[in-house]
């Protein structure tokens, strides 16, 4: 004799050995590809933020740059002036 209990599980196989998966939770298949381009365009957006920053930063160096050489030219000339 049976249990409900065994009953119920029997009736929830397939193939023998692999319990039938609920339908009331999933979702369509497109909404779960949906969820990757989402996420690919935060990554994409914090990447254009960041290269933006380091952009600019390397603008500010290389003006620092051409400033220090300048200040380096000046004192140079300055030096050779008073030998």
């Amino acid at each position: 004799m049976m249990t409900l209990e065994y009953d119920w599980w029997w009736g929830k196989r397939i193939n023998n050995n692999i319990p039938a998966s609920s339908q009331e939770n999933t979702r369509p298949i497109e909404e779960h590809l949906q969820v990757i381009p989402f996420e690919l365009k935060i990554i994409k957006q914090d990447f254009e933020k960041r290269s933006s920053e380091l952009g600019k930063k390397i603008k500010n160096l290389e003006e620092e740059k051409i400033q220090l050489g300048l200040d380096a030219d000046v004192q140079k000339l300055e030096a050779e002036k008073m030998r």
